[in-house]
């Protein structure tokens, strides 16, 4: 069967738009399918529902731990229903304005239907052919569920169940310290839950940075328990879970936050001769090429690290390689952001990763304490910490758990992919009383450890 289509992707999400965006504009033909809602795992069940009930719980938390005495503030207990339809609202609007308009004002379809490959040159969709002559799987990932014994007896939640919840529970069990469980666990504990994390508490932050999130989960009355969950058991309050050390912590609701897995079933993966990796998710090269020479995969299916502007330019290059261009993705000074309260964020290596590239490594923090815009906050738990190359000052990474973090990370990811050292930041610019001035004031402890006056 001649092909018809320049390109087909798998999915809709950024990743999806990004391949057909750049299809468009390379003046080829191009089809998205999708058998879901159009929008993908950012729009539909992570970034924005999650930080849009992040900001609703975070201004009642901020109403119940004000820093000024003078300005009264109070809390009231939640309407739940209301939040979560104006946080549905609010996605129903994106999904319109950058997603269906978006690929209406770009000239390509998105149909809709189950993907499913025939043989390794052909995809069917919803048992019709759909010929191309390349294709790009873009369909996201979902929530992870671990082998725990008992959890078959219980009614758990995901992230993606508990942001659907119309009913506030009294109290909930986040198995996960990573990104999801934090900020999960922040969300609930901010709208009135009594909470308790099982796990590691971010488990991939800077030491002196978990530190900081312990003080935080702390403050915000979150129980943390940094042990292995190990067995679930129902009762007739709700649900109990117990340790590997035997201990036992009981509540109404159970959350799972331990990961997320490529979303690929019904594909027919075998029958394309699409390989996975160990991990399970869709093996790619560095073009992001599958083992099928036909077909490209991007985004959370292919184990691209889960931020929604990986997607898109894992999909872009996946599009460009897929119309015989070359490309590969640049991750040097790759930021990261944790919309926790205070924000954990970095961009480029840690220091363990530091001296395991084999660098001479020298480090630097820079306390809450000493940052002006903390101060004028009466918020000083934080912390900033910056990697440098100890031979040659260049900047390597950049990690901080402060309130605004990941806007700060936007300077650390120019100065990393440019190469600046710690005194080309100290020598640079940064307006006075803004949170991103730390990393200026933290490039300037390199060169004394005695305090400087404000902008001096």
């Amino acid at each position: 069967m001649s092909a018809e289509l320049d390109l087909a992707v798998i999915g809709s999400g950024g990743a999806a738009m990004a391949a057909g965006i750049h299809a468009r504009r390379a003046g080829r033909s191009v089809v998205l399918v999708e058998r879901g809602v159009t929008g993908g795992t950012c729009l539909n069940v992570g970034c924005v529902p999650s930080k849009a009930l992040l900001a609703a719980s975070g201004q009642r938390e901020h109403a119940l731990h004000n820093p000024f005495p003078g300005v009264p503030t109070s809390a009231r207990p939640v309407d739940l229903p209301s939040v979560v339809a104006q946080k549905d609202t609010l996605i129903e609007h994106l999904r319109a304005a950058k997603y269906l308009d978006v690929a209406a004002a770009h000239g390509f379809e998105i149909r809709r239907g189950q993907a499913r490959f025939a043989d390794p040159d052909l995809l069917l969709v919803d048992g019709q052919p759909l010929p191309a002559r390349a294709y790009v799987v873009a369909t996201g990932s979902v929530p992870a569920t671990p082998d725990l014994p008992g959890l078959e007896t219980v009614d758990w939640l995901t992230s993606t169940t508990a942001m659907e919840l119309t009913e506030l529970p009294e109290s909930l069990i986040v198995i996960g310290g990573g990104y999801v469980g934090m900020e999960q666990a922040q969300l609930f504990a901010g709208l009135g839950t009594a909470v308790t994390l099982i796990g590691r508490l971010a488990p991939c932050a800077e030491p002196e940075l978990a530190e900081v999130m312990r003080a935080a989960f702390a403050q915000a009355g979150i129980a943390v328990v940094e042990q292995r969950a190990v067995q679930v058991t129902a009762d007739a309050g709700g649900v109990r879970v117990t340790t590997n050390t035997g201990q036992i912590v009981a509540a109404q609701r159970l959350l799972l936050a331990i990961g997320r897995t490529a979303r690929y079933d019904g594909l027919g993966l075998d029958a394309a001769g699409i390989d996975v990796d160990e991990r399970g998710f869709i093996a790619v090269d560095a073009r992001q090429q599958t083992s099928n020479p036909k077909v490209w995969a991007a985004g959370d299916v292919a184990g691209a690290p889960q931020y929604v502007y990986v997607a898109a330019e894992t999909g872009r290059a996946a599009a460009v390689n897929a119309l015989g261009g070359k490309a590969e993705v640049d991750y040097t000074g790759l930021p990261r952001v944790v919309f926790t309260r205070p924000q954990l964020a970095s961009a480029g290596l840690t220091e363990a990763q530091a001296l395991a590239a084999g660098h001479a490594c020298d480090c630097r923090v820079l306390g809450g304490q000493d940052i002006p815009r903390a101060l004028t906050n009466q918020d000083t738990l934080g912390a900033l910490k910056l990697v440098a190359d100890a031979d040659t000052g260049q900047v390597l990474g950049v990690h901080a758990a402060l309130e605004g973090a990941g806007d700060v990370m936007l300077a650390a990811t120019y100065a990393i992919k440019a190469g600046m050292t710690v005194d080309d930041v100290a020598d640079t610019w940064a307006p006075y009383l803004t949170m991103s001035e730390a990393l200026r004031i933290a490039a300037g402890l390199f060169r004394t450890d005695k305090p400087t006056s404000c902008c001096a």
